[in-house]
């Protein structure tokens, strides 16, 4: 290990000061009473409703482009105008936790806790390649984005030997919908035979791991504004990673300017494995390897404590809240009202597929909205604040905010215009409630980069039933395996 970490920690120190010095940045920017645009307090231009109607906006274009509206200047005539009367506009949804590969698993272990549906897939996920991982990540995306999803945060840690070459699959079914990717080099060290919960054979040794972690980075990450494909390092958790691994991924990420990402608290069985292996609380460990900071973050934290939560704030730490896969695997109501009042930055993840069949982003946020009423309270979880979750906060844990997550000058042109004058949402006169509270509206138009994604609930750059097809031909593959 002392060759890896003078290849390393010299350059990850420097970068972990400077983190630690600013760690309440974006963290303080989200709370529950905060601007998902941060232009206003009530939710300003994030949301075009909020900040001026929507029906106004487009009518006032029309009038200019006819004329009206003295003093004001005529669009381009390459601007596109969008009627946008019946319509809600929002920023496009950013999804910081995915596992993209088990949309070809999806209905397995039906009613299973953590512990015990990871340990029946295994063996199946232990045999995918890159072939069949494109075809399930374009399927998973394809049905993120049809949710309104323009931004997708994939944890993919399962790497068989023989594999190909599983990111650039990733990154390849991203380009062919049109949507940002945000992969990450996941990786799994700890097997049976060493005290974790993987099969030997599901692992892979810390050497290999963090070669291919440097390679992933070289290939893939675009750090520049607009960027649409960036990686993350990723050990996938506490029970299937050794300490040694989580301190040189942390040491790798910092030197090489990427950010980091793995699964905490998210169950009691991990919470038990932690104090019994390590005789600490996943979070005290992982802040003992360096594992705290605001270029990390964690996926669930269903079980942070007081301390935790404070822990969490200090350093800036971010979370994403995956409401639907902690509730179909049981794993408890994550304290999320107490982590925003904290400032802790928190987006919305769909999770895998796996313990998510549906795949909808959009629909997380009612979900969102009702587990954390269940948790904390009615008056607890505000509707807005659960889009701000989807949007700006989505943006924040990724390190995006800045280019993504709300709708003001100078940002990217992810957007999504949701139909709201249907059967299902006619009459609810605050248009944000049709969609934080009713069921999802029908998606009319999204946007990433300017570049149409969907349009009237169609995507428009793949064909629908050829993804659909496809996905059928690998689930089955793979399960003959």
């Amino acid at each position: 290990m002392a060759t890896r970490s003078s290849r390393w920690g010299r350059r990850g120190a420097a970068v972990g000061a400077r983190r630690r010095a600013d760690a309440r940045g974006a963290a303080g920017a989200q709370g529950r009473g905060g601007s998902a645009s941060g232009s206003s307090g009530s939710g300003s231009a994030a949301y075009a409703n909020e900040h001026a109607d929507a029906r106004d906006t487009a009518a006032d274009q029309h009038s200019s482009q006819n004329g009206g509206m003295p003093g004001r200047r005529e669009p381009r005539a390459s601007v596109t105008i969008v009627d946008g009367r019946g319509h809600l506009v929002t920023p496009g949804l950013i999804n910081t936790h995915h596992h993209l590969y088990q949309w070809l698993t999806r209905g397995y272990a039906q009613d299973s806790i953590l512990f015990d549906w990871l340990t029946s897939l295994y063996p199946l996920w232990a045999r995918i390649d890159a072939d069949l991982v494109e075809k399930g990540a374009l399927g998973a995306m394809a049905v993120a984005a049809k949710s309104g999803c323009t931004t997708v945060g994939d944890h993919h840690y399962v790497f068989p030997s023989g594999a190909g070459d599983i990111l650039g699959a990733i990154v390849r079914a991203a380009g062919q919908l049109g949507v940002r990717i945000h992969a990450t080099r996941g990786s799994m060290d700890l097997g049976q035979s060493a005290g974790g919960l993987p099969p030997d054979f599901a692992v892979e040794s810390i050497d290999a791991i963090l070669a291919a972690s440097d390679e992933a980075i070289d290939r893939y990450h675009d750090a520049s504004r607009g960027a649409m494909a960036q990686i993350a390092l990723a050990p996938c958790s506490p029970f299937s990673v050794t300490a040694d691994l989580l301190r040189e991924s942390a040491a790798l990420g910092r030197a090489r300017g990427v950010r980091l990402h793995t699964h905490g608290s998210e169950t009691v069985e991990e919470d038990a494995f932690c104090l019994s292996k390590f005789g600490k609380t996943p979070t005290q460990y992982l802040e003992d390897l360096d594992w705290l900071g605001n270029d990390v973050w964690m996926a669930h934290c269903v079980h942070l404590d007081d301390h935790a939560i404070a822990r969490f704030a200090a350093t800036g730490t971010a979370v994403a809240h995956c409401p639907s896969s902690n509730a179909r695997l049981a794993a408890g109501i994550a304290r999320v009202p107490a982590m925003l009042d904290a400032g802790i930055t928190v987006g919305l993840g769909v999770d895998g597929a796996a313990s998510n069949e549906s795949g909808q982003l959009g629909t997380e946020i009612r979900m969102a909205v009702l587990m954390n009423r269940l948790g904390a309270g009615a008056d607890r979880m505000p509707g807005r604040a659960a889009l701000r979750m989807a949007t700006i906060g989505g943006a924040a844990t990724l390190g995006r905010a800045a280019e993504l997550g709300s709708l003001e000058v100078g940002k990217l042109a992810d957007l999504a215009v949701w139909k709201i004058d249907g059967v299902e949402h006619s009459g609810i006169l605050d248009p944000v409630a049709a969609l934080t509270l009713g069921s999802q509206p029908p998606l009319a138009l999204l946007l990433v980069n300017g570049v149409e994604v969907v349009r009237d609930g169609a995507l428009t750059r793949v064909d629908e039933a050829q993804v659909a097809s496809a996905v059928a031909r690998a689930s089955v593959a793979l399960a003959a395996r």
